[in-house]
């Protein structure tokens, strides 16, 4: 009897292990936030996408509206077109200012959407005309190293 409770407890907890494992890769995985309902399409097009990869995040206001489903090269403007999938329940008028912002100094990337003044929302399908491409870090340090080294000696 002593030896079956044993391997009881032993099971429970290894059961429990396994579920808190499942949990942090969802977290980790960033698809615990965000439940499926119906949703439609917009894309917009950056000059520079940074590190946003397919299932980032889109936020307004710090809250969860939607997901990137797809990022393609547009071959006639050479500019990142991002497609995103928001949700229903959340419209944004059409002059709505897309950026990509990182949480964090060096954290995930995200679109981060500010809706605009517009009384008309966007249509799916619909194209978001204002953007902001990603701040890539490592420009950012050339960048000021470069005008550093061309200051004159004092």
């Amino acid at each position: 009897m002593e030896r079956t409770t044993l391997d009881l407890w032993v099971g429970i907890f290894v059961v429990a292990g396994i579920a808190a494992l499942v949990m942090l890769a969802m977290k980790v995985g960033n698809l615990s936030t965000y439940n499926v309902s119906e949703t439609y399409q917009v894309h917009a097009y950056f000059d520079n996408i940074g590190g946003l990869k397919p299932k980032a995040s889109i936020k307004s206001a710090g809250v969860l509206v939607g997901r990137v489903t797809e990022i393609t090269l547009d071959s006639t403007t050479y500019k990142a077109k991002v497609t995103m999938s928001l949700d229903k329940r959340y419209q944004f008028p059409k002059d709505t200012f897309a950026n990509i912002n990182t949480a964090g100094l060096l954290g995930e990337q995200y679109i981060g959407l500010n809706p605009g003044g517009d009384t008309e929302n966007l249509a799916p399908n619909g194209e978001i005309k204002r953007t902001q491409s990603a701040m890539v870090l490592e420009d950012l340090i050339g960048k000021f190293i470069y005008s550093k080294a061309e200051e004159p000696a004092k």
